[in-house]
């Protein structure tokens, strides 16, 4: 079969069906997301949940269901993940990696649309301007321009002849053609470079991995902590079993900060709807803490600073022509041709009115001629182009102007008049230059405000792009970009050192190439950067892939939205700060509220192991922890982690948390051994401890509370000392308090100084902490 036939008939029925049956189908080789099957048992089937759930059948087994309360947390912290993942599996679901889902093939000699994975071997497509090549496929018949950037980065769009090659994930950006499909599935272009990028990685998240270190620790304590503690109540002390089990189920639940989960859950699902607002979706809760701590922002050219389109910056008359003979020149050569390509659509928006001149013949640019033109009936030949493949010979009259311009990062085109008619597709004989456009890539209204708040809050800009360095550098100025001078071709770093050295020198990185891209990314994760990447295209999914953060455009390739953990579905650049500062407002009052959970966590621990060595039962019951809690954490955690903060993160997480936990884990166990030692010493019951135990741990909890929301002095210490001696005047005086709670004028007598002393000994540990830690920062 020849190409002509090829081209009109395709292939038949019955070779489409021996190409299926010997699996030649283009398929989908997508980088696919997790299914709900998949995200309901990861959010089910965790070491946090099995633990709880093991506590709540002890519970269960003894009958004392009021104590099950705590598992309430449990149901909300998994239903709020598995909900926010399942949602943000169906928006970008939604994101599809071709523009039309569909293909035109020819098939028996009729058109037909077909969706992409149909698709066989030897299949002929038909493509034309605006279409995405949807597999690799040689040209067999007709003419196009194909823009690659989200393949190459190049901007410029590249002629395609017959026998011509066209890669998967490029655009017809004029013409059309006829192609034979020549690979399929994972043999695609485009898919081989995306293959490297089809592994689970592992979120660089600071709080997930001191959560998961925290649960770690507790699961490996908590089985002899708990054997130990049992053991001592029921076997040594000889308390009912009933009381035993619930006292050591009671011990190991405070020790598990169970709501700091739910907490951590529940702020980021707030961010994550809140930027959905904003158009951005977050596809990785974690991602929003990421991003918050990133030092070093790596961006493309293309679709962050500019908008990936082309302006006018000014016409340069060369001729003592008028403004306004040249407006007409160029307004009617434009119409004239009719061009969809990215510089006619640049000069279309000038808006510039369209003279009644009359053509004779017309010529379509072309990137080999690298010109187009038309002749009018009256008024001679204009042709629009590169002035030296116009001018030839003479370009050297203007080629300091071009250059000048050129350096600048300016596509500069000539606009020359002839007298003589076009012949065919060759130049007049005669021909003058009349003008020079300047064009450049449309800078993001928003780009310098938005580069501007970066560079404000320490974070480092790296521009890298497949474009010409000189050109992207002179972009990265326009934009505000700071050194945006320390540019460098990167087509010159042959080694991984030269990538070093060049990763902390400069800041414009131009003809870098996809596998570049990746080891720059991790050049500077080695060199102890946070790393967040942004790109559209294939040739950026290997870095996104590997980056700490990764933000894709939603107009880019599907590749790249599928690895990337936010996506700009607006696919406007401007809105990185917004998820910046929800990142920053989320993860200071996260640290707030953890402090809360692991001071509950801490002193169950700290009493968990003094009561087996004590000779008393244990004071608290599963119910009473989970009230406390919700009095003096949950509730105010969750008020205090929707704060507006915008502060800048500083230190380590678990260090900022520890430093305003351990006072008050430290203040409420030193406050229960001395209760515990004084009341076994005087025979109190078993339930009046407890009810004592409640109050000066709820007192501390409160105490703790204010800490966290307002910086401790001595001027606080004395307010609290006020408060606590009038609280204790009033149950003194008020005597139905006494019978309400239970309490009797001895508990009173042991209680006013353990609640008065509370704020002392917070005050001491927080002093004696704040010095080690300033001391081990020196």
């Amino acid at each position: 079969m020849t190409l002509d036939e090829s081209c009109s008939k395709g292939l038949t029925q019955e070779e489409v069906e021996s190409r299926q049956q010997r699996g030649l189908v283009n398929g989908t080789d997508e980088i696919k997301t997790k299914s709900i099957g998949q995200i309901i048992l990861n959010n089910l089937v965790t070491p946090f949940n099995i633990l709880n759930v093991a506590l709540a059948a002890l519970i269960v087994m003894v009958g004392s269901f009021k104590n099950l309360l705590f598992m309430g947390v449990i149901i909300c912290n998994t239903l709020i993940g598995t909900i926010q993942e399942i949602r943000a599996k169906k928006t970008i679901d939604r994101l599809k990696l071709i523009a039309a889902p569909k293909a035109g093939v020819m098939r028996g000699g009729v058109k037909q649309e077909l969706p992409v994975e149909d698709l066989v071997l030897d299949d002929i497509l038909i493509l034309t301007s605006g279409n995405q090549v949807c597999a690799d496929c040689v040209v067999v018949d007709g003419e196009c321009e194909v823009n690659e950037s989200l393949i190459t980065g190049e901007q410029d769009p590249i002629l395609k002849k017959a026998g011509d090659h066209l890669l998967s994930g490029s655009f017809i950006a004029s013409g059309s053609c006829c192609a034979r499909v020549e690979h399929i599935g994972a043999e695609n272009y485009a898919s081989k470079i995306t293959k490297n990028a089809k592994y689970l990685k592992k979120p660089n998240s600071e709080i997930m991995n001191w959560i998961n270190k925290i649960i770690k620790y507790i699961g490996f304590s908590i089985i002899p902590i708990g054997t130990l503690l049992f053991y001592k109540q029921y076997f040594l002390s000889g308390e009912p079993f009933q009381r035993a089990v619930v006292g050591t189920v009671a011990a190991l639940i405070g020790m598990i900060p169970e709501g700091l989960v739910l907490l951590t859950s529940v702020v980021l699902a707030v961010s994550v709807m809140r930027l959905a607002y904003h158009k951005a979706l977050v596809q990785e809760l974690y991602s929003i803490e990421t991003l918050a701590r990133v030092d070093t922002l790596c961006l493309d050219k293309t679709g962050t600073i500019t908008e990936g389109i082309m302006q006018v910056d000014a016409i340069l008359s060369l001729s003592d022509r008028t403004k306004v003979d040249i407006e007409n020149a160029i307004a009617a050569l434009i119409n004239t041709l009719n061009d969809e390509n990215p510089t006619a659509n640049a000069i279309r928006g000038l808006g510039l009115a369209t003279p009644d001149w009359e053509y004779t013949h017309k010529v379509a640019f072309s990137s080999a001629r690298k010109w187009s033109g038309a002749t009018f009936r009256s008024e001679g030949s204009y042709l629009l182009g590169a002035g030296e493949f116009i001018l030839k010979d003479d370009f050297s009259k203007i080629s300091a102007l071009v250059k000048e311009h050129s350096a600048l990062g300016q596509r500069v085109l000539l606009l020359a008049h002839s007298p003589d008619p076009i012949q065919g597709n060759e130049l007049p004989a005669t021909i003058e230059p009349v003008a020079l456009i300047l064009l450049s890539d449309k800078i993001r209204k928003n780009a310098k405000r938005t580069l501007s708040f970066f560079a404000d809050q320490g974070v480092d800009i790296k521009v890298i792009s497949g474009d010409n360095p000189v050109t992207v550098a002179n972009i990265a100025k326009k934009a505000g970009l700071k050194n945006a001078d320390k540019v460098i071709d990167a087509s010159l770093l042959l080694t991984k050192d030269d990538l070093k050295d060049a990763a902390e020198k400069y800041t414009v990185f131009g003809r870098v190439t996809p596998q570049q891209k990746l080891d720059l990314v991790k050049v500077l994760k080695e060199q102890g950067h946070t790393v967040a990447m942004t790109g559209d295209g294939v040739n950026d999914v290997l870095a996104l892939k590997e980056s700490d953060c990764s933000i894709a455009m939603a107009s880019g390739s599907d590749a790249s939205k599928t690895v990337s953990q936010v996506v700009l579905l607006d696919s406007d650049f401007a809105s990185m700060p917004r998820i910046v500062n929800e990142g920053r407002r989320s993860i200071n009052n996260l640290q707030r509220s953890a402090s809360l959970f692991l001071v509950k966590a801490i002193f169950s621990a700290i009493i968990a192991v003094l009561f087996i060595f004590v000779n008393c039962g244990y004071p608290f019951q599963p119910i009473q922890f989970t009230l406390i809690n919700a009095v003096t954490i949950g509730i105010p955690s969750f008020i205090l982690a929707l704060e507006p903060n915008r502060e800048r993160i500083q230190g380590s997480f678990m260090i900022n948390v520890m430093r305003k936990s351990l006072p008050g884990a430290l203040t409420m166990s030193t406050n229960i051994l001395f209760l515990v030692l004084i009341a076994c010493s005087l025979k109190f019951s078993h339930e009046q401890i407890s009810t004592m135990a409640v109050i000066v741990t709820g007192y501390t909890g409160l105490l703790t509370l204010f800490k966290v929301c307002i910086p401790f002095n001595i001027k606080h210490a004395v307010l609290f000392w006020l408060m606590t001696g009038i609280f204790v005047v009033a149950m003194l005086f008020f005597k139905p308090f006494f019978s309400l709670v239970n309490l009797t004028l001895p508990m009173l007598l042991i209680l006013a100084p353990l609640l008065l002393a509370a704020t002392s000994l917070m005050a001491l540990y927080y002093h004696m902490i704040e010095k080690v830690i300033m001391k081990k920062a020196k």
